[in-house]
């Protein structure tokens, strides 16, 4: 596995981490015994890098982290989670210190630490980016001891651009993936010069370029790849990077065909190509089995991909993804 240095945290973590959203029922049931089979399985394979929020599974996700950490005490990596959607709305009205400082408690209890590694603004509305007063709360939050480090997670690249001009965000996490790639124009290079952390999330666009799907897969009520097809629960960039489904399965396919022909399974290659590019610091994955948190940490040790390769992904992207939703985000 390698590790790379997490922005302005100075922290290394490993550049496939493990995203947790899954704990919280968004894509469907998962039992405590699986999500303690996941951690393991990553933490087996050198993963130091796991990412939460405060609202997955109303603080599941974090608890179930927290009863694991308690656990293995040998694992010191880092744990990011996330705030501000616990709000009716993550608008500037409610980015109030007071509120800050109750989320923040709240997660430090749900996940047993005094002080938080990172926590991440979670996709809040374009006000809250532009408020001065804002990061004078966090950076306080800081001073205090609550937390280490602070960043924010994003929807759009303007959201991501206008946070890494800010002198102490520590990190940025995006959705970057095959079939997103609009990140790689002006946000790692401006991440790179500043010396901002990048964590990839959504980097299987919602398991499309897993492979797996056809256009007669079906997903269990409860799982947000059947509630938020068309953004009915929140931004709909987050279910399928956006992408129509019967799109995306055929466009999945033709990577599928990419990755096979680069001697990778679809996974590993779509894993592979976000951590090798350049500015990429983390990719987080979910993992709903312990299978699966094993192969994701294999694309750690991918070897390096073809130009040959980038070029056809680019060209994929280009011609079937890029009209849907390349000006959107």
């Amino acid at each position: 596995m390698q590790h790379r240095v997490l922005g302005r945290t100075g922290r290394e973590v490993s550049t496939i981490g493990l995203g947790t959203w899954q704990f919280g029922g968004d894509f469907g049931h998962v039992e405590e015994s699986d999500a303690n089979a996941v951690m393991d399985a990553a933490a087996e394979h050198g993963v130091t890098m796991f990412d939460t929020a405060d609202v997955y599974g109303d603080g599941l996700s974090e608890q179930l982290i927290g009863k694991w950490l308690t656990k293995n005490p040998e694992w010191t990596g880092l744990v990011a989670t996330k705030m501000i959607r616990r709000a009716e709305a993550p608008s500037l009205e409610h980015a109030t210190a007071e509120n800050f400082q109750a989320w923040i408690d709240r997660s430090r209890k749900n996940l047993g630490r005094d002080t938080l590694d990172l926590v991440q603004l979670h996709c809040p509305d374009d006000d809250v980016f532009s408020s001065d007063a804002v990061f004078d709360r966090l950076d306080a939050l800081v001073e205090s001891g609550a937390i280490a480090h602070y960043g924010v997670s994003v929807e759009t690249v303007d959201q991501a651009l206008s946070a890494i001009a800010r002198p102490n965000v520590a990190s940025v996490q995006i959705i970057l993936n095959a079939f997103r790639q609009k990140p790689l124009e002006k946000v790692l290079p401006a991440a790179r010069e500043a010396g901002v952390g990048i964590i990839a999330r959504v980097p299987l666009a919602s398991g499309l370029l897993s492979g797996r799907y056809t256009k007669d897969t079906t997903f269990e009520d409860t799982d947000h790849r059947s509630y938020n097809r068309s953004g009915e629960a929140f931004d709909v960039g987050e279910t399928f990077s956006g992408v129509d489904f019967a799109t995306g399965v055929e466009a999945a396919a033709q990577f599928t065909e990419l990755a096979e022909q680069e001697g990778l399974k679809p996974t590993t290659a779509a894993l592979a190509w976000i951590i090798q590019s350049s500015g990429v610091s983390t990719v987080i994955p979910g993992a709903r089995n312990a299978k699966q948190a094993s192969q994701n940490a294999e694309a750690g040790a991918a070897p390096q991909l073809s130009d040959d390769f980038r070029a056809a992904v680019r060209k994929l992207y280009v011609d079937k993804i890029a009209p849907s939703v390349h000006e959107r985000w």
